[in-house]
C-alpha cells in the first residue's frame, strides 16, 4: 500500500480501491467520495496520513445521475410514481416543520402518506426502491425524505415477510415516524463537526424517547407503532439504546427499521449520488456479522434489494456493461440488466432496448460493479 498525506486530500476525492487509516481500519470504501467532515475528523484525531492500493478518480459531474431514471422507467409509470413520492416528502416535511414550531401535526396527514405509498410500493417495488437510492440531488437529504425512504424499504421487507395487513400498516407508519424526535434536537448539535460530549450524545439518544411519547400520546397511535420508534436504535448484540435490548427482545418491526434506517443513512450522506452508492452500502451491511442487525432480516433485505441494487452499473463476464433494472428476490446475484455497452465495446443507443435477464441467460454473470465514469472509457 502507498501512503497519502492528509494535507494532499480534498473533499470529494474518490479512490478506485478502499482507503485505510492504518492498513487495516477502513476509512473509505472504493468509489465513495471523501466528505468534508471525514477530513475534519482525521485532522482532529491528528492522523497525518492514510493508506491505499488505489488511485484517485474523477467523480461524476452530476450528483443526481439522471440516466438512472431514463433506464429504469422506459415504458414505465415514472411520472405518477415520482409525483406520489415527492408529495409524500412534501407532506411529511410540513408535518415535521409544524412540530419544530411547536404545532402538532395531524395523524390524518401521516395516514394519507401511507395510504398513497403502500399500493405504489406493492405494485412497483423496483421503481420505488430506485427512488430511495438515486433520487436525492447530492448532499444530505431532508429528514422527511430520509423517513419516506426508510418507510419504502421497510415496507418492501414487510411484504416479503408476508406480514398481515394491519402489521404491515403499523410497520409503514412506524418507519415513517421513526425519527420524528429528531425535530427536537438542536440544529447546531446535529451539524456539529467536533466530537460530541457525553451529554450531547445523551441529548441525541433521547430522540427515541420523545418519538415514542409523541407517537403514542399526541398522535394516539397504538403501542405497536410506539415500540418501533422507541427501539429502532437497539442492536442485535445488545449494545444499542435506549434500553440495551438484545436479539428477539427487540420488536420485529423495530429490527426491520433498524436495518433500513442504517442502509438509508449510508446512501444518504454522500456529496455525490452515483450508481455505486447502493452496492457500496450493501457491502457494508453484509459485513455486519450479527452485531447490529438480525441476520434473518438481513437475508430478507438482500432478497428485496439484491447484492447489486437497482441502478447499479455492472460489468458482465462477456465484457458488456449494463445497469440493474430489476431484482430477482430468490436469485440476488442474477438481476435483469439493460445494456449500456455491448460485448464488442459498442455504446448502446438510447432507442435500443437490449435487456439481459441473468436468471435466464445462464452463461452470463456479473463480474463486478463499476463506477459510471468507467463506461465511456470502455465504449467505442
Amino acid at each position: 500500500m502507498k501512503t497519502i498525506k492528509i494535507s494532499d486530500l480534498t473533499p470529494g476525492v474518490i479512490f478506485d480501491k478502499p482507503v485505510y487509516l492504518d492498513g487495516e481500519n477502513l476509512l473509505l470504501p472504493a468509489n465513495i467520495p471523501l466528505r468534508t467532515k471525514d477530513l475534519e475528523r482525521l485532522k482532529r484525531w491528528d492522523i497525518a496520513e492514510v493508506r491505499t492500493d488505489g488511485e484517485p478518480i474523477n467523480p461524476t459531474s452530476s450528483a443526481r445521475d439522471p440516466q438512472v431514471f431514463q433506464d429504469l422507467f422506459k415504458g414505465g409509470p415514472s411520472t405518477e410514481l415520482l409525483k406520489k413520492y415527492t408529495e409524500a416528502v412534501k407532506t411529511l416535511d410540513a408535518a415535521f416543520e409544524s412540530l419544530r414550531n411547536n404545532r402538532a401535526p395531524k395523524a390524518a396527514d401521516i395516514n394519507k402518506i401511507v395510504e398513497s405509498l403502500l399500493p405504489a410500493i406493492r405494485d412497483h417495488t423496483d421503481s420505488m426502491v430506485a427512488f430511495t437510492i438515486h433520487l436525492a440531488a447530492g448532499g444530505s437529504t431532508s429528514l422527511a425524505e430520509s423517513s419516506v425512504n426508510c418507510m419504502i424499504l421497510s415496507t418492501v421487507i414487510g411484504l416479503i415477510l408476508k406480514l398481515p395487513p394491519q402489521r404491515l400498516l403499523q410497520l409503514a407508519i412506524g418507519a415513517l415516524l421513526h425519527d420524528i424526535g429528531m425535530t427536537k434536537v438542536p440544529t447546531e448539535l446535529l451539524e456539529k463537526t467536533d466530537n460530541l460530549s457525553e451529554e450531547e450524545l445523551n441529548v441525541i439518544h433521547r430522540h427515541t424517547l420523545f418519538s415514542y411519547s409523541y407517537v403514542t400520546k399526541v398522535l394516539k397511535y397504538p403501542e405497536e407503532i410506539g415500540q418501533i420508534v422507541l427501539q429502532h436504535h437497539e442492536r442485535w448484540d445488545g449494545k444499542g439504546y435506549p434500553r440495551g435490548l438484545e436479539g428477539e427482545h427487540i420488536a420485529l418491526p423495530a429490527r426491520i427499521v433498524s436495518l433500513t434506517d442504517s442502509f438509508e443513512a449510508m446512501v444518504r450522506d454522500r456529496p455525490y449520488r452515483n450508481s455505486m452508492i447502493g452496492y457500496s452500502a450493501m457491502r457494508q451491511v453484509l459485513n455486519d456479522n450479527s452485531r447490529r442487525f438480525d441476520s434473518e432480516i438481513l437475508k430478507v433485505f438482500i432478497k428485496s434489494m439484491g447484492i447489486y441494487p437497482i441502478g447499479s452499473i455492472v460489468l458482465l463476464n462477456d465484457g458488456s456493461i449494463g445497469r440493474v433494472i430489476r431484482i430477482h428476490g430468490d436469485a440476488p446475484l442474477r438481476p435483469t440488466i439493460r445494456l449500456i455497452v455491448d460485448k464488442d465495446g459498442r455504446k448502446v443507443g438510447d432507442t435500443e432496448n437490449l435487456v439481459n435477464d441473468l436468471l435466464e441467460e445462464k452463461s452470463l454473470f456479473i463480474a463486478k460493479a463499476i463506477n459510471p465514469t468507467d463506461v465511456n472509457a470502455r465504449s467505442k
